[in-house]
């Protein structure tokens, strides 16, 4: 059920800035434990008024991963992809030029806002004080492609790069585009994945009055449920998460091991509403069906899916209707790790697609924090209480978005001659 040869796409590297922490083996254990990253708002933070809860990831010196020279208006998530990116690097062990030709790396790292908040600032600048106000360093500082760019630089990466801008699938498509690159012959080693920093007050007050946001939790720890019958909405999270993804006789050659293989993909649209999922979940269901008709595998193949899982009332609804679709009433495992990291958005899909690589390669299935009392529309075989032990070959992770995107991604065992190993922290 994983790719043979040496034309895998293995994942050799990950890296993580989540509210659960940076490091691998911290989130990967914070997920396992349910340990829940969110908090309320401190009172200095712009967001305060706006926000009841958020999932807030580590401060990052921007000149602590890009030089100090190129840090002026830098938006949040390029900080944040880059030192993803960093970490992912190390962790594959890969210096590009010197272990890989540089023409031979693909850079796709996605976002579904991009600088917002950059922006945001520029305009007031100009609006108070005239066109001198705004700054030269506005554009590089928040273009949605400008994660992807200055990976690129900083690395010396000088094959195909591209941002994917598809909401809170994008982070998903970053993968899938790593997975096509790979298996196309297109590039030896694809660093991929998705960054997002929404925690500014307009992005608050647009899902809040959009009502999407949960309310009303007298503790932070338990506002984000998925499937849960009192979820009353998501809770906005920031974060990254970056791979490296390689060619599996690439990674041999020169001796990396890999947490996992992207074995294949589905992606769809639901042209139904801006905003809204079909509510019988129709568009997500042909999404999956494609990702295991693309890795030549049935549904009974698959022993864990990622479920998108945001906490709102009709989209959990609408995914359960189509995991049940897909692989019926005795389906796989399923959990939301939303529960303790917050909606990522444009990051999430490559987060949680790390949460699946990660629970195949340590048989370790992450629950659903806050489940208390299913929703019976949402009936599946849940996670929930504390992590599920077993083997796992297969794992799916499902990503929608507004607008109707869905992405599915399979992961499956490593194919490379070494395989890592998850430690959890503590």
């Amino acid at each position: 059920m994983t790719a043979q040869g040496g034309d895998g796409a293995a994942i050799t590297g990950i890296g993580l800035v989540t509210p659960l922490g940076r490091d691998v083996a911290e989130v990967f254990g914070g997920l396992c434990e349910a340990r829940s990253g969110l908090r309320r708002p401190p009172e200095t933070h712009p967001v305060a008024l706006d926000l009841e809860v958020a999932g807030f990831s580590p401060q990052i010196d921007p000149a602590s991963v890009m030089p100090p020279t190129e840090t002026r208006m830098v938006d949040r998530f390029i900080v944040l992809a880059m030192a993803a990116a960093a970490d992912a690097l190390s962790d594959a062990g890969l210096e590009v030029g010197r272990d890989v030709d540089p023409a031979r790396v693909a850079v796709v790292v996605a976002t579904g806002g991009g600088g917002l908040e950059t922006f945001e600032h520029a305009a007031a600048a100009r609006l108070a004080r005239g066109r001198a106000a705004v700054s030269p360093y506005l554009l590089p500082g928040m273009l949605f492609n400008m994660a992807t760019a200055r990976i690129a630089i900083k690395y010396g990466i000088r094959g195909f790069s591209s941002t994917p801008v598809t909401a809170c699938a994008a982070g998903a498509h970053a993968v899938a585009e790593a997975y096509r690159l790979i298996k196309g012959g297109e590039a030896d080693v694809v660093v991929c994945g998705g960054t997002e920093s929404p925690l500014h007050p307009t992005i608050a007050a647009a899902f809040g009055n959009a009502r999407a946001l949960a309310r009303g939790w007298d503790d932070p720890a338990h506002a984000s449920r998925p499937f849960d019958k009192r979820r009353n909405g998501f809770v906005l999270g920031e974060g990254a998460g970056i791979f490296v993804v390689e060619r599996t006789g690439h990674a041999d050659a020169r001796g990396r091991g890999a947490y996992a293989d992207i074995i294949g993909w589905g992606a769809t649209t639901d042209a139904f509403h801006p905003t809204m999922p079909r509510p019988d979940g129709e568009g997500a269901a042909a999404c999956m069906r494609m990702a295991l008709a693309t890795a030549g595998l049935a549904p009974s193949d698959v022993g864990y899916v990622n479920a998108h899982g945001t906490a709102t009332k009709r989209g959990d609804v609408a995914e359960a209707a189509a995991i049940r679709a897909v692989f019926g009433d005795g389906g796989p495992a399923v959990s939301s790790i939303k529960a303790v990291t917050g909606h990522m958005l444009g990051a999430s899909g490559a987060v949680e697609a790390a949460a699946s690589a990660l629970a195949v390669c340590g048989g370790l299935l992450p629950p659903t924090g806050n489940l208390a009392d299913p929703d019976p529309e949402c009936a599946l075989d849940h996670v929930r209480g504390q992590a599920r032990r077993g083997r796992v070959e297969v794992a799916l992770s499902n990503s929608f978005a507004f607008g109707g995107h869905n992405v599915s991604l399979l992961f499956g065992r490593a194919s490379t001659a070494r395989q890592r190993e998850v430690r959890l922290a503590g």
